[in-house]
């Protein structure tokens, strides 16, 4: 287990709730540090921590690798933000994101056609972990003269039927 500051401080703060509990139950200053010392992490690790997972948005972040890409589908957003901040994709071909990416999951809309544009490829990147989050992300690739020329992250709702 790593130490970081921001762990010993939700600690600490479990710890003064708990003790703060302790001390409604008995009026006993050591009997109540003891029994505080013993349950604070029981309570920060089976109560605390997980309420925390469940509710909080985070989730971890990792840099493009085509191979993670092509095996792990569901977890592509977590190199979604490395795609967006790196620009790893401006200036390649098609067909250098069709090796790196894989065929587009669909295409973009062109509102002056009215149909689909083959310049707009869309790729699924799978729902981040949270107890509320019902958005699917999203990333779409513009091109121009078969070069990337932007690259857009966005979301859509998932919808259940």
């Amino acid at each position: 287990m790593i130490l970081t500051p921001t762990f010993v401080i939700l600690l600490a703060i479990v710890f003064i709730l708990v003790w703060l509990f302790m001390n409604t139950v008995d009026h006993r200053k050591w009997l109540s540090f003891l029994v505080s010392l013993a349950l604070a992490p029981i309570v920060y690790f089976y109560v605390f921590y997980p309420l925390l997972n469940i509710f909080s948005s985070y989730h971890h972040k990792k840099h493009f690798n085509a191979e993670a890409w092509k095996d792990s589908p569901a977890l592509r957003y977590e190199m979604g933000q490395d795609i967006l901040n790196d620009s790893i994709f401006i200036g390649k071909t098609k067909t250098e994101i069709k090796q790196l990416l894989g065929k587009s999951e669909w295409q973009g809309w062109n509102n002056e056609l009215k149909i689909n544009s083959p310049d707009k490829w869309n790729y699924n990147l799978g729902v981040k972990p949270g107890a509320f989050n019902n958005m699917q992300e999203c990333i779409e690739l513009q091109f121009a003269e078969n070069i990337v020329k932007t690259v857009r992250l966005y979301q859509l709702e998932r919808t259940f039927e």
